[in-house]
């Protein structure tokens, strides 16, 4: 139990550094989100006075005045509601709103390639280690090949062969929006949802998986040359029980480290792969908010990597525990 609430107390206080730091980095940049949307009203026409500019102020999250001590009261104060201000881009939608409606369309594709490309890469390499000199242990050059080639050369060779020369999968988009097909859990939606996603998906899994299978290798080869395992064998265990109760069981742990690392990440790790695809997802929408100086937007989404990466690492790290009990032990 100390183990757990050490884990839990240190995530608290990393939660709230996060918030602070949140809350200080926009700031302290040059920059004001209300100069630009009045610049954008002045152009347009529009009477600006020193109300509409406190107003706004207001809805754009910068608050109404005071110190800085008085705004990080009602930053607070405001997170807690679920208020994180007013996005420039979308002007009056909610930035909450905005990220909401993108946030699935990253959780399903990137969310869903990552687990893949890790179970996928942990389940050769165990075997690729178990069996040394096999057919998958000559798989893992190749694999590190697509590792090695940059993500955005990766995406655009896959995009110019299975939509160009193969035109086998659309290059853009996120579903066919010209079918008139309304996103939610209907099948038609889903499977064009899927069929849109699957090259995005394969580029996430291809650069991906060779890592994966790489280390997972490596260790297991580490991991049988130990003596529980020797004693194991010598005991007369089944195969298979030895490879996952004994060797994987203790050969996956680093991984699950990075792993949690890449997990957390899901959101910002989406750039790349969703500006090649136009894949309409949060790391589109946080290009868009950087183009425009969307700094309420920024926020919001800052926010949620970092409690992205937050959870993740909690999660993997209340696990780890549980698989290895000598953490609980030292703790």
């Amino acid at each position: 139990m100390r183990f757990y609430l050490q884990k839990i107390g240190f995530y608290v206080v990393a939660l709230w550094a996060a918030l602070t730091l949140n809350f200080l980095i926009p700031r302290l940049m040059p920059g004001n989100p209300v100069d630009i949307l009045i610049a954008k009203m002045g152009a347009a026409g529009q009477p600006v006075t020193p109300g509409t500019r406190k107003a706004l102020s207001i809805a754009l999250g910068q608050g109404g005045g005071g110190n800085w001590l008085q705004q990080y009261g009602e930053y607070l104060v405001n997170l807690a509601h679920g208020n994180l201000g007013v996005s420039v881009v979308n002007f009056p939608e909610n930035v909450t709103t905005v990220i909401a409606q993108a946030l699935p369309w990253t959780i399903a594709l990137i969310g869903l390639s990552t687990i893949i490309s890790f179970l996928l890469g942990i389940g050769l390499g165990m075997f690729a280690g178990w069996r040394r000199g096999s057919w998958l242990d000559n798989l893992i050059p190749v694999t590190t090949m697509f590792q090695a080639v940059p993500y955005f050369w990766l995406a655009l060779i896959l995009v110019l062969v299975l939509t160009r020369v193969f035109p086998i999968f659309p290059y853009a988009g996120g579903y066919n929006v010209n079918s008139g097909l309304v996103p939610g859990f209907s099948l038609q939606f889903i499977g064009s949802a899927i069929y849109y996603g699957f090259l995005p998906a394969l580029t996430i899994v291809l650069s991906s998986i060779g890592g994966w299978m790489l280390g997972m290798r490596n260790m297991m080869v580490a991991t049988l040359s130990e003596d529980y395992i020797v004693t194991a064998e010598a005991k007369g265990l089944k195969p298979s029980r030895v490879r996952l109760t004994y060797a994987a069981r203790n050969a996956v742990l680093p991984s699950l480290s990075g792993f949690a690392i890449s997990l957390g990440f899901v959101v910002a790790g989406s750039i790349v792969t969703e500006q090649v695809f136009s894949y309409p997802g949060v790391g589109q929408l946080l290009w868009t908010a950087v183009s425009n100086d969307d700094y309420a937007l920024m926020q919001g989404i800052f926010l949620v990597i970092s409690l992205s990466v937050l959870a993740a690492n909690l999660i993997v790290d209340l696990l780890y525990g549980l698989i290895d009990p000598r953490t609980r032990a030292r703790a």
